[in-house]
C-alpha cells in the first residue's frame, strides 16, 4: 500500500544522456549526487567518503580535481567507486582532460572560467574519446565578463545567456551527452533562470542552490528552489549543497523527491509533532526506528501517531501504522486495517520486525 498522489508531477521530457551507467533525462528517475570534501589525493579517505554517500542512496558522486596529483588520485578512487564519478574541474583544462582519461564518466566545467575556445574543444575531445559525459556548470558568481558587461548583474537572463552560448559551443563540436544548470545561491534567482532555459532547451537539467548555507537553512533553500522547480516538472537530476557532511545532502535530497513522490526508495514515515495526548514517546521512537530502519532500500510507508485524532487515518494509507491509545495500549495497523493492540515497550521491536518482513516479501 502506498498513498496516492494528490496531483501526479508531469515531468518535461528531455533528453537521455549516459553518465557511466547512470541514464539521466527522459523518462529515467531523477538522480541524487553529492560532492566528497576530503583531500582528493587521500585516496582511502576518499573512497570512505564516497562509499558513505553511495551507501545513503546517491547516484553519483562528485569529486574535486585542483591539480596534477589530484587527477593521478582520481585514476585509483575510479577504480573502486561503486558509483560514477563526476570531476569537478576549475580554471585548468588539463585537468579535464587528466580525469577524463583516468575514469571520470562526466567532466564539470564552468565554462566562465575554464578558458578560451582551444581549451574548451580540448576538453571536448577528451570527453568523446573516453566516453565520458558534461555538465555545463553556469554560475552567478562566475559568469563571462562580456556578459556581465552586458546584464550589468547576475541575472536569470544572464545565465540563459551563458548556458545558451555554451550548449551551441558543444553542439557546434558535434557533443550532446551534457546536461547543463544555471545556479546561484538566490532562490528566486535560481528558479527564474532554471524556468526560462526549460523553455528554450530539451537538454537535461542539474539542479541546485549553490552555496545555500549549513544544515538547516541550506536544507529550507534547498528544498524550497529544487521542490518549486520539480513541482513545475523541470530537473533531470540533483544535488543538495551543504556546509556539512555530504551524507546528509542526501539525505535531504532523497526526501525532497520522496515528498513529491518523484522517489520511493527506503521507508516513508509519517509522523505527528506529539502533543499532551499522546500514548508513547513519538519524537524519541521516531529517531528510534529511522536509524533501526535505515538500511531498508526497499519503499514502504510507516505512520507512527501519539493519539487517535489523526492515526487511524493516517494509518488507513501507509502499510504499517501505530496509533497511540490510553493505558500504554496502542494500535498496531497493518495494510490500513487494525491489527492488534501493542505495549510501548514491545513497540519498536515489532514495528521493525514487521519493515523487514514486509521489505523481504516485496522484494520477491
Amino acid at each position: 500500500m502506498s498513498i496516492r498522489p494528490f496531483r501526479d508531477i508531469k515531468r518535461k521530457k528531455t533528453r537521455e544522456i549516459n553518465v557511466g551507467d547512470v541514464k539521466i533525462g527522459n523518462n529515467n528517475p531523477i538522480s541524487v549526487q553529492s560532492m566528497t570534501n576530503t583531500l582528493t589525493t587521500d585516496i582511502k579517505l576518499t573512497l570512505k567518503q564516497i562509499e558513505a554517500i553511495a551507501e545513503e542512496g546517491a547516484d553519483l558522486v562528485r569529486v574535486s580535481i585542483p591539480d596534477e596529483d589530484s587527477a593521478k588520485a582520481l585514476k585509483e578512487i575510479s577504480k573502486h567507486s561503486s558509483i560514477p564519478i563526476v570531476a569537478d574541474i576549475h580554471y585548468h583544462y588539463k585537468r579535464a582532460l587528466e580525469a577524463a582519461e583516468n575514469g571520470a564518466k562526466c567532466l564539470r566545467i564552468n565554462p566562465g572560467n575554464i578558458g578560451d575556445k582551444k581549451k574548451i574543444k580540448d576538453v571536448i575531445s577528451a570527453a568523446k574519446n573516453n566516453n565520458c559525459a558534461i555538465r555545463i556548470g553556469v554560475n552567478a558568481g562566475s559568469l563571462e565578463k562580456d556578459i556581465l558587461d552586458k546584464y550589468k548583474e547576475p541575472c536569470p537572463e544572464a545565465l540563459v545567456d551563458s548556458a545558451i552560448r555554451n550548449i551551441s559551443f558543444l553542439e557546434n563540436e558535434d557533443f550532446f551527452n551534457f546536461k547543463i544548470s544555471v545556479k546561484s545561491s538566490d532562490v528566486f534567482l535560481a528558479i527564474a533562470a532554471y524556468r526560462q532555459l526549460s523553455v528554450k532547451v530539451d537538454y537535461p537539467l542539474h539542479l541546485g542552490i549553490t552555496e545555500s548555507g549549513s544544515f538547516i537553512p541550506g536544507s529550507v533553500k534547498s528544498s524550497i528552489g529544487i521542490g518549486s522547480l520539480l513541482l513545475d516538472g523541470i530537473g533531470d537530476t540533483l544535488r543538495v549543497s551543504l556546509s556539512d557532511d555530504p551524507v546528509k545532502e542526501i539525505k535531504i535530497a532523497n526526501e525532497i523527491l520522496k515528498s513529491l513522490n518523484l522517489r520511493n526508495k527506503g521507508v516513508k514515515i509519517i509522523s505527528c509533532p506529539s502533543c499532551a495526548r499522546q500514548g508513547f514517546d513519538v519524537i524519541n521512537t521516531v529517531k528510534i526506528l529511522e536509524k533501526k530502519l535505515s538500511h531498508i532500500k526497499t519503499p514502504i510507508t510507516l505512520s507512527i501517531i501519539g493519539c487517535v485524532v489523526n492515526g487511524p487515518g493516517e494509518a488507513s494509507q501507509t502499510d504499517i501504522g501505530i496509533t497511540g491509545g490510553g493505558k500504554d495500549s496502542n494500535m498496531l495497523y497493518i495494510s490500513g486495517l487494525q491489527n492488534k493492540k501493542i505495549s510501548n515497550n514491545e513497540m519498536v521491536s515489532e514495528i521493525v520486525k514487521l519493515v523487514e518482513k514486509k521489505a523481504t516479501e516485496l522484494k520477491k
